[in-house]
């Protein structure tokens, strides 16, 4: 039986990731930071009798992971699957946002899976086997307001992914990113809710998610997406996921720097006109 550890799986797709498994007989390790509330969970693994432990893991914190990446290595002896799902969201202008908000976006999205693998990787190299799927987005080729911060996260998770990939491809480790669009979870709704900011980005993207949201793409897919992943023995890197992340892709790589630049910085018509246009959606709601 092969063992997962899944960070961030108190709700969203790092639920749905931890249920998937475990509805597939792997052995799982959900972590969050606080498993008080996460009751609900708690009821569906009694429920269908699954084989999945809850435990408390701050990836923010090096004593908290080091604490229970030992506590599972104790119990079982080895982690043949790392998914690291936990991150957050802040949005908002440069100038606007805290200090602090960008600091606490790169400490989970960027250093907390940093250390997540480096608590895993030791051991996985010796055993020479080993699966470890980051959760991106497709945030992390395109950085728009008031995203900037959290897409800056994304870009640097693409970035060390990719070089670890290269690093632990010799010790028979895979690495892989899965990249979501806009799913349906509590970061999404968060973003769709306006709020107000002397830059109109803001109020448009909020529009733009809401307008997204109205047809839901369930974190269900993207806890499929890596199953398969984990099962398949696939080598391939990056896995955008949801019907809106190769569009939104494709859509970046049809522009250029400047262009993307214009884009978003056109007036509000222009914006909402284009948004319609290429994407069916009506943001100004």
């Amino acid at each position: 039986m092969k063992t997962v550890l899944i960070t961030g799986a108190s709700r969203g797709i790092g639920l749905e990731t931890a249920l998937a498994f475990g509805r597939k007989g792997y052995q799982v390790f959900a972590t969050m930071r606080n498993t008080k509330n996460a009751t609900d969970f708690k009821q569906i693994i009694k429920k269908e009798s699954l084989n999945i432990s809850l435990s408390e893991m701050d990836v923010d914190s090096d004593a908290s992971v080091e604490k229970a990446v030992s506590a599972i290595l104790k119990e079982v002896g080895f982690i043949d699957i790392l998914v690291n799902n936990a991150g957050i969201e802040r949005h908002g202008s440069t100038e606007e946002m805290p200090m602090h908000y960008f600091k606490a976006i790169m400490e989970t999205n960027y250093f907390g899976v940093i250390r997540c693998v480096k608590g895993v990787l030791p051991l996985m190299r010796k055993n020479k086997k080993g699966c470890i799927v980051n959760v991106a987005s497709v945030a992390g080729h395109i950085s728009n307001s008031p995203l900037g911060a959290y897409a800056a996260s994304k870009f640097a998770l693409e970035a060390i992914s990719e070089s670890l990939a290269q690093e632990v491809k010799p010790f028979n480790i895979r690495v892989a990113i899965v990249e979501p669009g806009i799913i349906n979870t509590d970061m999404a709704k968060n973003i769709s809710i306006a709020s107000d900011s002397i830059y109109p980005h803001t109020k448009r993207f909020g529009g733009l998610f809401k307008a997204s949201l109205k047809t839901p793409t369930s974190a269900t897919l993207v806890a499929d997406k890596i199953l398969e992943i984990a099962a398949s023995e696939t080598w391939k890197l990056r896995h955008p996921v949801g019907p809106d992340s190769a569009p939104f892709l494709a859509w970046r790589k049809s522009m250029t720097d400047e262009q993307w630049v214009d884009w978003n910085a056109a007036n509000d018509e222009d914006w909402y006109k284009a948004v319609a246009q290429d994407f069916g959606l009506n943001a100004r709601n």
